[in-house]
């Protein structure tokens, strides 16, 4: 079991990611730079700062995966989305999809541009899905 969110469980979903066959193929067409998710500080579920997730993912591979803490802006993502850590929590369960939360407000997409990151629907829920495989604690 790896402690969502943390370096350990980073590193887990950079491996599930690529070993996602369907990722693989269906990421090929996603150049357009990092992914950053951050989960906002919420002590009641061990988060003490801001920390996040930023995905360098390119044309179908995880190139690497950094787990960061007090920022909720990292410089080196060229898409940010942040939510709470219950959001996240539902994102990793599956029962939100992350594109349809970016529409209804439940994340928020604070840098990238949202008709880019929307067309790109598919991607999006094989990460997800890879995210579901890794064992996590949620407290």
């Amino acid at each position: 079991m790896h402690r969502f969110p943390s370096a350990e469980w980073t590193a887990a979903l950079r491996m599930a990611l690529n070993n996602d066959r369907a990722y693989r193929e269906v990421g090929k067409a996603w150049t357009f730079g990092a992914v950053a998710m951050i989960v906002r500080s919420d002590p009641a579920n061990g988060v003490e700062r801001a920390a996040g997730i930023i995905l360098d993912v390119h044309a179908g591979e995880c190139r690497s995966a950094r787990f960061v803490e007090g920022t909720d802006d990292p410089a080196d993502a060229e898409f940010v989305i942040v939510g709470s850590y219950a959001r996240w929590k539902d994102v990793i369960e599956g029962k939100l999809d992350p594109i349809k939360g970016m529409m209804e407000g439940k994340l928020k997409l604070t840098r990238g541009h949202l008709p880019t990151i929307i067309r790109f629907v598919e991607p999006s829920r094989l990460v997800v899905s890879s995210a579901s495989k890794v064992p996590t604690d949620f407290n």
